[in-house]
């Protein structure tokens, strides 16, 4: 059984964690260690109000964003 991806066999650049794009500007990833959450190099990719972020909101609102979808 092969206990590695086919990136880490083929020895590309990647990263096994979630990267999470904040309203900001500034990403973020899931993987602890990870150098380089700014480039693509991540499987999966996701906004930040996807996991319950408020960076999306106006200082100050006490508003917290519902998602609908």
């Amino acid at each position: 059984m092969e206990t590695s991806c086919r990136a880490c066999a083929a020895q590309m650049a990647h990263c096994h964690g979630t990267l999470i794009r904040h309203w900001s500007g500034r990403p973020e990833c899931t993987e602890d260690g990870c150098a380089s959450p700014e480039l693509t190099l991540h499987a999966f990719d996701v906004e930040c109000v996807a996991v319950g972020c408020e960076c999306d909101q106006p200082i100050g609102s006490g508003v917290r964003a519902v998602s609908s979808a």
